[in-house]
């Protein structure tokens, strides 16, 4: 008898597969009674609203606060100038990695914004009818600056270069190259040369593939309470609560042990709320008040201003026999790793070829600048491009 056959007459032939077993957070998220990251309320919570920036690309000349810090209900109001200076080091996030440098300055801009909806500056208030009312009232005099928003435009000789001063790395090499392209990597196996001339049939194809955003139904929310003490509690809804805790001692410069993070219930990820974002500005904010802040985005900052996955441009050349035999193949996989560096390009070159037993293979895998939030994960990085 199959095991469809047991499972339908009710003879079980495992103890987990086929079964029901009862799901522990069931009953609290069909009674509404499940905490999601919004749900937080502690008393005297304050309300955090994000200024973002108009421009894809542009120097911030000045920033002017004072309208709203002088705004009744007003409790805080922070910049970059606020965010701790943070050291050039490489962290895991999950199934990605980013430069500590880069994550702190993507929480608030300091003398550049790098794509539409950059956050420039943060307020805290008594609602958030009053924190939207402050940021109208600050003054930013922006100098704005050509941009380059794909990775063909980001490669092309004479580019606008989105991070002054920013080389290539070829793995940990620094080539020495100021450009858009963050790092290149290559695979190679074989004599790619001649595995082409042996080739009875060469096909080459260009494919180009859009960001995607992920589709969770809940914006991300998160809420902080720096205590007298100097411990730091965070309820944040969050798929990495130990990469947040790791990564939010690292750029506030304190110890791990004086931060808790507690997760709460999650309304959908796919790889998309392991990075941080508010979190980092509403502990500063919570800090300077002396009260919990609340930072919770809207749908339209979601889409602005959190990561997708990346769009990408992707160069294949395979050679065949006529026996079928696939005896050469090259990848060019440049990807779109948003405003910051640290696309998933090593993940799709790694896979694009390894269903298939081909001798002469060569992959290059380029990781470019573009100004776009950065991307992030969404259901394995590099998946869906290397399929």
């Amino acid at each position: 008898m199959s095991y469809v056959a047991n499972v339908v007459l009710g003879k079980r032939t495992h103890k987990v597969i086929g079964t029901r077993p009862n799901r522990p957070d069931g009953v609290d998220k069909v009674t509404g009674r499940a905490v999601y990251g919004a749900d937080v309320k502690l008393p005297g919570t304050l309300h955090a609203a994000i200024l973002r920036s108009p421009h894809p690309h542009a120097r911030i000349k000045s920033i002017d606060v004072s309208g709203a810090r002088d705004l009744p209900g007003v409790r805080a109001v922070i910049t970059g100038a606020d965010m701790p200076y943070t050291l050039d080091e490489i962290r895991e996030m999950g199934e990605s990695s980013g430069n500590l440098k880069y994550i702190s300055q993507n929480v608030l801009a300091r003398d550049k914004v790098f794509y539409k909806g950059h956050a420039v500056a943060a307020v805290a208030a008594v609602d958030l009818y009053v924190a939207e009312e402050a940021l109208s009232r600050i003054v930013v005099n922006y100098e704005p600056l050509p941009f380059v928003l794909t990775v063909e435009e980001a490669m092309k000789e004479g580019a606008q270069i989105i991070h002054e001063g920013m080389t290539t790395r070829l793995f940990n090499e620094d080539k020495g190259k100021v450009s858009n392209v963050a790092a290149t990597i290559r695979y190679s196996i074989g004599d790619i040369d001649k595995g082409f001339a042996s080739a009875d049939i060469v096909i080459e194809r260009e494919f180009r593939t859009d960001s995607v955003h992920q589709g969770y139904i809940e914006p991300h929310a998160a809420t902080a309470l720096w205590r007298d003490d100097g411990m730091l509690t965070i309820w944040t809804s969050t798929q990495a609560p130990f990469d947040v805790r790791g990564n939010m001692a690292k750029i506030l410069n304190m110890p791990v042990s004086r931060i808790r993070i507690v997760p709460t219930e999650i309304g959908g990820g796919f790889g998309g709320k392991i990075p941080l974002y508010g979190e980092p500005a509403a502990a500063i904010l919570s800090k300077k008040t002396g009260a919990p802040v609340k930072i919770a985005m809207k749908r339209s900052e979601v889409f602005e201003a959190s990561g997708p996955a990346p769009g990408s441009l992707l160069r294949i050349k395979i050679g065949v026999t006529k026996a079928g035999k696939m005896v050469a193949a090259h990848a060019l996989m440049a990807f779109e790793a948003g405003a910051f560096p640290g696309g998933p390009m090593a993940t799709a070159a790694m896979g694009v070829f390894a269903p298939y037993n081909i001798p002469n293979v060569v992959i290059e895998g380029l990781d470019v600048v573009v100004n776009k939030p950065k991307s992030a994960a969404y259901r394995a990085p590099g998946a869906p491009h290397r399929a």
